[in-house]
């Protein structure tokens, strides 16, 4: 597997402090040891209103001449509303990606189904606002419903991807995904070669070893593209620990839930980016959030971390088999 960045991280919501530009986020991918990095769909990073193709073209050279590859963007899209217009307004939203993604030389554009969003309230961003507003619109309508409204639009969408020669990675992402049969489920109804998967192992609600084989077993060929999250931190044996944090709470250990998943990628022979993402609310330290010198540390730490576990696992799967 390769190793990415994917720029949620600098977006500038979840720490104090300014988003990182793009080519500065390339200059850091560079610094950190990381292979490439995946474009946030949204401002101040990749918004396809500011973005036209001359544009596009200019920082995929940039990043051509820093040996980093642009794999990815991610689209930020909500196929759920239960107003048409609003539902149309996100497909040319995904639209506009789609161009920007091929103009990039990106192969792969992450969609949603459904997503609750981000805000910013009063400064930093929170998911409280938006996720709490997701049930409210759609508490008249069935699940069902819903579902049917996201096919047809990803339906749609898959076309506009088939003719600028992107695939769509359909996230395994709440509110209306739950777990990778729910991806394959949607992937069988669109019926596209565009459409493929990204299952993140984080998101998956059952991160047994036995939990994240089965997904990734299940899935196989048509996994295109994975995300790793949480937050590090360097051991006195200068070992990396990794960990969830959860309301300013930290939580599960997450060392061997990604060991197993990176074991289980090998095992099916995926081979594109795992994308390292600081996309959660951040520790409040003696009254303030943390600054970016906070995600510098996890961005840095995170691609170690990373690297050797691939690496170690690639060892444990090339030796013979008694």
């Amino acid at each position: 597997m390769k190793l990415g960045l994917y720029s949620i991280t600098y977006l500038g919501l979840w720490y104090r402090g300014e988003a990182l530009t793009l080519p500065q986020m390339i200059t850091r991918a560079k610094e950190y040891g990381y292979d490439g990095i995946e474009i946030d769909g949204k401002r101040p990073h990749g918004n396809p209103l500011d973005w036209a193709t001359a544009r596009c073209h200019d920082l995929r050279a940039r990043a051509e001449g820093e040996g980093i590859e642009i794999y990815a963007v991610a689209a930020n899209n909500d196929f759920s509303n239960p107003v048409p217009e609003v539902r149309e307004a996100q497909i040319c939203f995904v639209r506009d990606l789609i161009r920007m993604t091929a103009d990039f030389g990106a192969p792969t554009l992450r969609v949603f189904l459904a997503w609750w969003g981000v805000t910013r309230h009063p400064q930093l961003a929170t998911y409280d606002i938006a996720e709490g507003y997701w049930p409210i619109v759609h508490e008249r309508f069935s699940t069902e419903e819903i579902w049917d409204w996201c096919r047809e639009a990803l339906i749609e969408c898959s076309r506009y991807a088939g003719d600028a020669g992107v695939t769509l990675a359909l996230q395994n992402h709440k509110p209306l995904i739950n777990d990778h049969n729910d991806l394959l489920r949607m992937v069988g109804e669109v019926d596209s070669p565009h459409l493929k998967l990204c299952l993140d192992a984080p998101l998956m609600p059952d991160r047994s070893a036995a939990g994240i084989r089965a997904g990734a077993q299940a899935v196989g060929p048509l996994q295109v593209l994975t995300h790793f999250g949480g937050e590090f931190a360097r051991r006195p044996d200068g070992s990396i620990h990794g960990f969830e944090r959860n309301d300013g709470v930290i939580g599960e250990d997450t060392n061997a839930y990604y060991r197993d998943f990176v074991r289980a990628m090998r095992e099916i022979d995926y081979d594109g980016y795992i994308g390292y993402e600081l996309c959660h609310q951040l520790p409040v330290i003696h009254g303030q959030t943390v600054d970016i010198g906070f995600a510098d540390t996890n961005a840095r730490l995170a691609a170690e971390f990373m690297r050797d576990l691939i690496q170690a696992e690639a060892g444990v799967l090339t030796r013979p088999r008694s």
